[in-house]
C-alpha cells in the first residue's frame, strides 16, 4: 500500500459529481456506487451534450464536403485531434491517428509495424498486459514466426526490471507494455524501459488505456514510439480512441486499412496514399464520438490533474485499509504509488458471487479475469474483484462498498 497521501486541494468533488447525470439514479433501491471506471467511465453532461449537439445541429461527413455542415463537422473533428495532441504532450496534431479505441490502435501498430518483422524477431510483453496488448502480437507469432518473450511481475505486482533487462537482446524489435495495469494499478517505469529498448534499436508501444486517465502524460518525456488511449475510459464516448506515433513513424509505416479517406489518388494501376495521419483513417470515422472525446479532454483538462490523482489514490487507500479488516482478504498489487485500482479476493467466496451480491446494494464492481489471463495464471487465481476509483467517487462510496462487501460475505462464508 502507498504511503499516506497529502491532503487534496484544488478538486471540488461535489461539483464534479453534479456533472454526471447517471450518479443521481438508484440501483436496486440504493444510491448508485460506481466503482467500475477502469472498465468504462461514466460521462459528464458536457460530453453528453457535445455528442447530442452534433446529431442535432451539425452532423455531416468530414473532410469531403464543401457545404456548411461538412465544414463545421470537419472543424470540430480536427479540433479534437489538436486537443488529443496537447493532452498527450505531442509536438503536433499530425502525430495523432483516430481509432475506434486502444484495441484498434494496437492492432494498427501490430499490422503496420509488424509488416517489418520476420521469423525469429522478438517482442517483449509483460505478464500484466490486457488481452488487447497480447492477442495482436500472437497474430504475428502465428503468422510470421515472431517470438514473444514475457517479463514477469513480482509478488507485489511490480514489473521485474532485472528480468526485463535480461530479455532485451539484439533480436528485440518491439516492447509492448502497459503504462498502468488495469488489474493492479501498477505503474510501469516507462522511461527506463524505453532507454533499454532504444539502446538495441527496438521500438516501444505503451498502452495508456489506464495511465492517461489517472496521471498526466507527456509522451515526449516518456520517449516512447507509440502511445495508445481509448476514449470511453477518459470520460468520453465509446468507439473513439487514438494512437500517438513519434517522429516519422507514420510516414514509414504502411496503411492499416484501405478505402475512402486514406487516399490522395486511386487509379486502375495504382494508389497514392493520403498524407499522415489520414492514410491510417480509412472510411467514415465516428464523427460525433471523436468530437465528444474532444469535449471529454476539455473536461479533464479543466480539473487539477495532480489533485485528481491524489483524490483517487486516497480513496483507494481508504478502501484497502477497510479490506485489511476482512479475514481471508488478499490484495493483488501492492506497489508504491500505484494507480487507483484495487483487485482482491476473499478466501472461500467466488468473485462473481460477491459482485452479484454487492450489486444488490447498489455497488458496481468488476469481477473476473479482467482480460488478463496471464496475470491470473501468475497469481494462481481464476479471477478477482476489482474496485476502480474515478473523479466522481467519494469516501461515502468507499464506505458503502465495504459495507456491501461485508453483507455479501456474510451470505457466502
Amino acid at each position: 500500500m502507498s504511503a499516506e497521501r497529502k491532503p487534496v486541494s484544488g478538486l471540488d468533488v461535489a461539483h464534479v459529481r453534479a456533472q454526471f447525470p447517471i450518479l443521481s439514479r438508484e440501483v436496486n433501491g440504493k444510491p448508485l456506487v460506481y466503482l467500475d471506471s477502469a472498465a468504462s467511465a461514466q460521462k459528464p453532461e458536457a460530453v453528453i451534450e457535445a455528442v447530442a449537439d452534433v446529431w442535432r445541429h451539425s452532423y455531416a461527413n468530414v473532410h469531403r464536403g464543401l457545404h456548411t455542415l461538412a465544414n463545421e463537422a470537419t472543424e470540430a473533428f480536427e479540433a479534437s485531434r489538436g486537443k488529443m495532441a496537447r493532452f498527450l504532450g505531442a509536438d503536433h496534431a499530425d502525430q495523432i491517428v483516430f481509432t475506434r479505441g486502444a484495441t484498434e490502435a494496437i492492432n494498427l501498430v501490430a499490422d503496420s509495424f509488424g509488416a517489418t518483422l520476420g521469423e525469429g524477431d522478438e517482442i517483449i510483453l509483460s505478464q500484466m498486459e490486457h488481452h488487447s496488448n497480447i492477442v495482436p502480437w500472437h497474430f504475428l507469432r502465428e503468422r510470421k514466426g515472431v517470438v514473444l518473450k514475457w517479463a514477469p511481475v513480482t509478488d507485489d505486482g511490480a514489473l521485474d526490471m532485472d528480468a526485463f533487462d535480461a530479455l532485451v537482446t539484439e533480436r528485440t524489435k518491439l516492447v509492448a507494455i502497459t503504462h498502468m495495469s488495469n488489474v493492479m494499478g501498477t505503474i510501469s517505469p516507462i522511461e527506463a524501459i524505453v532507454s533499454k529498448a532504444h539502446a538495441v534499436g527496438a521500438a516501444v508501444l505503451v498502452d495508456g488505456s489506464q495511465g492517461a486517465v489517472h496521471m498526466p502524460v507527456d509522451v515526449k518525456a516518456l520517449g516512447c514510439d507509440f502511445y495508445v488511449v481509448t476514449g470511453h475510459k477518459l470520460y468520453g464516448p465509446n468507439g473513439a480512441g487514438a494512437l500517438y506515433a513519434a517522429g516519422d513513424w507514420l510516414d514509414r509505416l504502411r496503411p492499416y486499412q484501405g478505402g475512402g479517406e486514406m487516399i490522395a489518388e486511386v487509379r486502375e494501376d495504382g494508389v497514392v496514399y493520403a498524407d499522415v495521419p489520414h492514410k491510417f483513417e480509412a472510411g467514415t470515422p465516428v464523427i460525433a464520438e471523436v468530437i465528444g472525446l474532444g469535449a471529454a479532454l476539455d473536461w479533464m483538462c479543466g480539473l487539477d490533474r495532480i489533485a485528481l490523482m491524489e483524490h483517487e489514490r486516497q480513496l483507494m487507500d481508504r478502501f484497502e485499509a477497510g479490506l485489511a479488516e476482512f479475514e481471508g482478504a488478499t490484495i493483488y498489487g501492492r506497489t508504491q504509488d500505484k494507480g487507483a485500482i484495487t483487485s482482491f479476493g476473499l478466501e472461500g467466496a467466488h468473485p462473481h458471487d460477491l459482485a452479484q451480491l454487492m450489486d444488490k446494494y447498489g455497488v458496481a464492481v468488476r469481477a473476473g479475469h479482467h482480460c488478463a489471463h496471464p496475470l491470473m495464471q501468475r497469481f494462481g487465481v481464476p479471477g478477482t474483484l476489482r474496485a476502480s476509483f474515478a473523479a466522481y467517487n467519494t469516501e461515502a462510496d468507499v464506505d458503502a462498498a465495504l459495507e456491501a462487501l461485508r453483507k455479501a460475505k456474510s451470505f457466502l462464508i
